[in-house]
């Protein structure tokens, strides 16, 4: 069975298809995107927003080759990090507005430790990956 096949794969299929689908929708609607920037980013928020999407897309092409999985992994892992600012500035700037959008904001904030778990297992389990002990 080739590698891409396996069942090994499906957690790097399933998130190939989430980067994806989230890069996309930096594009078809950026607005929502530009508002969670912070401000202290040089640049216009739409820029940013782009570069993130641009981003995404990246990390999806390469989590989704087996070649490049790990490598596209262990940087989907930082990107999820690196955004983690624009999760913080959502959950402030958003303090105020009705409850269930409160709980949306501040429930993004922990999302990201299983995120970059997930990316982290994948770009353990990617072809040519060494297991913890060395081997």
């Amino acid at each position: 069975m080739p590698a891409s096949a396996s069942p090994s794969a499906r957690p790097a299929r399933a998130l190939a298809a989430f980067l994806a689908t989230a890069g996309v929708t930096h594009f078809v609607a950026p607005k929502p995107y530009d508002t969670v920037v912070p401000a202290n980013l040089p640049g216009t928020p739409r820029t940013w927003t782009y570069l993130s999407g641009v981003a995404e897309l990246a990390c999806a092409a390469a989590v989704a080759v087996p070649r490049t999985r790990r490598a596209g992994a262990l940087a989907t892992a930082a990107l999820f990090v690196a955004v983690f600012p624009a999760n913080v500035k959502m959950a402030h700037d958003w303090r105020r507005r009705p409850l269930p959008q409160r709980a949306a904001a501040y429930g993004r904030l922990p999302l990201q430790v299983p995120l970059v778990a997930w990316a982290l297992k994948v770009a353990g389990n990617a072809p040519g990956a060494r297991d913890v002990s060395g081997r």
